[in-house]
């Protein structure tokens, strides 16, 4: 999944946690996240990078750093989802290294109504519609507490110089390297064994392992793996459409067993009579009826427990699972699945997230290139476009449409910066080229109307910025939230077929300037270098004509094919492009295209770092 910001501020907070008289802190430091499923992982990942840091300046000792490490890093990811999933708000994570060798964390977000519940307070199967408190911030730390002040909720922890003792029995559970390694082995040694550090570790490592998957389907299949057998014989998801909260599954239930033998006959009995939830915004765990005829004799009874999955507020979908010869899960097993089953949800909603934004990219970046290229009379053409980012809007553009009385134009244009604000310079750009173009108005002046669009709305955006911050009582911009400079660089021409070739009209205003290939392999410059569009106020631009003969081709690059690296080398240095070109003498307009493309892929080791596009026009 991407990284989500995180903005840094070093110093204590207005909420703290109290700490033993006379204590001073060795390192502290705080940030600030999104309320976002990705929070958690990116809290976790905070934590572990500050044990380093304090571990290299020697202000952690040998004995019990690594398990305080662990047990920091356990309850920060706890609290930070807690307030992720019952708050929604920004979280701001405090933490500090005393000297006494103990942690504290304090993690504040502004929903101060929602009280989180304490391991005390939960009584099986009555859980509360905030979830069930922080069971396992109690086990580990020292101390922990609620701060309230106007707009703004606290929870803290203090942990325990070299954190929490190793309980007596099994040790811990392995690292995590796949689902398998975290729930392969039986239950003889009973659950209150394991449920101990090992189902701490356990929480934890399914955290990294979920957080990291952008498929919802994919979240669903690990939790199976996660929980059978270790928590369950057998465990069944179903995944709801997010218009329509149904209070439990009417589609087809994912389902695992300990036996594949049996999955299909409880797929079925389970698909019958999916769980229906009284409440739509309560985890649960609610009683399931047992479908003892799909399990076998020997599974004729047992006990099974339906929790609902949700995430902001919202339901996505039902967990259940099951137990034969029980006649009730263990109140620890039942609070560890919902434990789990928070962070499932978590990672289906960030799934979800991240299709819909994969979509809206998708269908975006297609509004904003043309559906086809035109064919011009006297003229073949060939185009690479290979966006770096495949799920979102690239920074480069082209175009090649007819512009009316026997003209055709073509484009091909960099954005300086990728995603949204790209996208708001390229439909700008090209539909003004469009109607500039059919208009009547020359290379140049195109240039010169689209130059000032530029800067106009750059004016306007930074005028509604500053409006809305003053109205919102704000102070000045932080560095990179104010809006974005606009620049585009671009190469633009018009096309016009005439007796015994096609008379070319272009300019670049600093783009790669545009290459043309003669039969006789000498390659040429067909513009001379001009100013970025949207730098300079009332900046004029000159345009050239040269005649395309039969034969000649000419090559429109973005900078992701001359600034193609290889270490410290670039592909277009000592004229590498115009060499590589020269080797396409001969050559049709679609293999120098691809010829070109392979040139740039193989130049380095790695895949290209940036979006590629190149156009050729080759004339008849």
């Amino acid at each position: 999944m991407a990284a989500i910001p995180v903005q840094r501020a070093g110093g204590a907070g207005a909420d703290e946690a109290p700490a033993p008289s006379g204590t001073r802190p060795l390192a502290e430091d705080r940030a600030t996240l999104p309320g976002s499923p990705a929070a958690p992982g990116s809290a976790r990942a905070l934590i572990r990078a500050a044990f380093a840091d304090w571990a290299a300046l020697g202000l952690t000792g040998p004995e019990g750093a690594d398990r305080l490490a662990e047990d920091a890093t356990a309850v920060v990811s706890e609290l930070v989802t807690n307030a992720v999933v019952h708050a929604g708000t920004e979280v701001e994570v405090g933490w500090r290294l005393e000297e006494s060798g103990a942690f504290t964390v304090e993690v504040h977000d502004q929903h101060p109504a929602r009280a989180p519940r304490g391991p005390a307070d939960h009584t099986p199967y009555e859980t509360s519609e905030h979830g069930r408190g922080l069971r396992l911030v109690a086990t580990l730390a020292e101390s922990w507490g609620v701060t309230y002040r106007a707009g703004r909720k606290t929870v803290w922890a203090r942990l325990p110089p070299g954190g929490t003792e190793e309980p007596a029995g099994p040790a811990p559970a392995p690292a995590l390297v796949a689902a398998e390694a975290l729930a392969p082995q039986p239950r003889a040694a009973g659950d209150r064994d394991w449920l101990g550090r090992g189902a701490l570790s356990f929480l934890a490592e399914a955290s990294d392992l979920l957080a990291g998957q952008l498929d919802e389907n994919l979240v669903a299949a690990l939790t199976g793996q996660l929980i059978v057998p270790r928590l369950a014989d057998w465990c069944a998801i179903w995944l709801e459409d997010e218009a329509t909260v149904r209070g439990g599954g009417d589609g087809p239930a994912r389902v695992w067993h300990t036996s594949e033998a049996r999955t299909e006959d409880l797929q079925r009995a389970l698909e019958k009579e999916p769980p229906r939830s009284r409440h739509t915004v309560r985890s649960g765990p609610e009683p399931y009826p047992w479908p003892g005829t799909a399990l076998g004799a020997e599974g004729t009874h047992g006990t099974a427990l339906a929790y609902r999955l949700i995430a902001g507020g919202r339901p996505l979908g039902t967990l259940l699972i099951g137990r034969c010869g029980l006649l009730g899960f263990p109140d620890e097993v039942t609070g560890l699945v919902e434990d789990l089953g928070r962070r499932v949800a978590l990672a289906i909603g960030a799934a979800r997230q991240y299709a819909r934004q994969a979509t809206i990219s998708a269908v975006l970046q297609r509004g904003l290139l043309p559906g086809a290229v035109a064919e011009i009379p006297g003229m073949t053409s060939a185009l690479v476009y290979e966006p770096r980012d495949q799920g979102g809007p690239s920074g480069d553009f082209y175009d090649l449409f007819p512009a009316g009385r026997g003209r055709w134009c073509f484009a091909v244009g960099d954005v300086q910066g990728k995603g949204p604000e790209a996208a708001v310079v390229i439909g700008l750009a090209r539909p003004w080229l469009r109607l500039l173009a059919r208009e009547g108005y020359g290379v140049a002046d195109v240039l010169d109307r689209l130059n000032q669009l530029l800067l106009d709305d750059a004016t306007e955006a930074a005028d509604a910025a500053a409006r809305a911050l003053i109205a919102a009582g704000g102070g000045p911009f932080a560095p990179g939230d104010g809006p974005q400079t606009r620049f585009l660089s671009l190469l633009y021409g018009e096309l016009t077929p005439v007796d015994g070739g096609v008379r070319c009209t272009l300019a670049s205003a600093g783009h790669p300037l545009p290459l043309v290939l003669r039969p006789d392999g000498q390659v040429t410059p067909a513009a001379r270098p001009q100013t970025l569009l949207g730098v300079v106020e009332d900046e004029t631009y000159t345009s050239e004509t040269i005649e395309l003969y039969p034969g000649d081709s000419l090559l429109c690059v973005t900078d992701g094919v001359t600034e193609r690296r290889s270490g410290t080398d670039q592909f277009d240095d000592g004229d590498g492009l115009a060499r590589a070109l020269s080797g396409c003498t001969g050559l049709s307009a679609e293999h120098i295209a691809e010829r070109i493309r392979a040139l740039v892929h193989g130049f380095g080791e790695d895949a290209p770092e940036d979006d590629l596009a190149l156009l050729v026009l080759q004339a008849q």
